[in-house]
């Protein structure tokens, strides 16, 4: 199986603080701006989750993508050791029965041993994959310890206000998503490159 990530521009400007409201627990990123942001970027807003780890593991912001249709992707980089743990985000379930069969971190395409581990699964790839309402949060990483990923894997969770606003582009007026004029209304979506005689 092959997935794509497109990566999204970081920012370079200060997080600004952003303000919860509702009922959501403090310092929770307000709904509609999540919305706003990730739809903007291509991402569907219940795929977005961030999480910690130990060792210093930190956003690398560059990293912040599209994964496959509209799911979620970012790298952690260690600044200890330079170690990176990739969280990805799709849409799914998972199962004893489907466990096995699901492309491991690396597609590789070999079947994967799986482990129950109370809400999450490890996989022998060595990823541990925690299931979030339709969606399937990943967490993997070559050389990473499993005692780290398991951290970062229960510590995933939906992002604060301040974590939103150094994770995704604030969207563009309007809200909507930036349409390409280049991409022609059928066919397979190449962009349309013809040019007048004389070129």
């Amino acid at each position: 199986m092959i997935r794509t990530v497109r990566a999204v521009p970081a920012l370079l400007l200060a997080p600004v603080l952003l303000t919860a409201c509702g009922t959501e627990d403090a310092g929770a990123a307000d709904p509609a701006e999540l919305k706003a942001r990730a739809r903007a970027s291509g991402i569907h807003p219940d795929a977005v989750y961030v999480t910690e780890a130990p060792g210093g593991y930190t956003l690398a912001q560059q990293s912040v993508g599209v994964y496959g249709g509209d799911g979620f992707s970012a790298t952690y980089v260690s600044r200890k050791n330079g170690g990176q743990l990739r969280l990805t985000v799709d849409r799914g379930t998972m199962t004893a029965e489907t466990c096995p069969t699901q492309p491991p971190a690396d597609d590789s395409g070999t079947r994967a041993d799986c482990t129950r581990e109370g809400d999450l699964w490890y996989r022998g790839g060595g990823e541990y994959v925690v299931p979030k309402k339709g969606f399937l949060v990943r967490i993997g990483g070559e050389g990473v310890p499993r005692d780290v990923l398991r951290e970062a894997a229960e510590k995933v969770h939906r992002p604060s206000a301040d974590e939103l606003d150094t994770l995704l582009p604030p969207a563009p007026a309007g809200g909507e998503p930036v349409e390409r004029g280049d991409l022609p209304p059928e066919g397979d979506g190449a962009p349309d490159n013809n040019v007048d005689a004389g070129g």
